[in-house]
């Protein structure tokens, strides 16, 4: 178990972001200990780093509520987690392609300062 101020540390995530999430329902409501304080289990750190790697890769935080609601409804709703999570795959997919042709592109352009200002050689690089 670990305290939110662990959790803060282990994902580089301010807290108030992670009570913000618990209060709106992105993650799932967090057990307290004694003394009031949020107490994270490893499932509640799976979530956490679902949502994160949702979140990091463009899907909005009102669709990773409503997955997250709907996974509580049990495995009637698998079929639309499975959709949701296809077609955000899939735009995932398209923007890769796109950061890797702008990726590309960076890269020949630093090609040509090597060449312009380092005075190396194209077969060099």
């Amino acid at each position: 178990m670990y305290t939110i101020n662990e959790v803060e540390k282990m994902y580089d995530i301010p807290s108030s972001t992670l009570r913000f999430y618990e209060k709106e329902g992105i993650l799932p409501k967090i057990n307290r200990n004694s003394n009031g304080r949020r107490i994270y289990k490893e499932e509640e750190l799976e979530w956490l780093e679902l949502v994160m790697a949702l979140k990091d890769t463009g899907m909005a935080l009102e669709t990773i509520k409503e997955y997250l609601a709907m996974s509580h409804e049990g495995d009637e709703t698998l079929e639309q987690r499975r959709s949701i999570l296809l077609e955000h795959k899939q735009s995932v997919e398209r923007q890769l392609a796109i950061t890797l042709k702008h990726f590309e592109k960076i890269n020949r352009k630093i090609t040509l300062y090597d060449v312009l200002v380092l005075k190396k050689e194209p077969k060099d690089l």
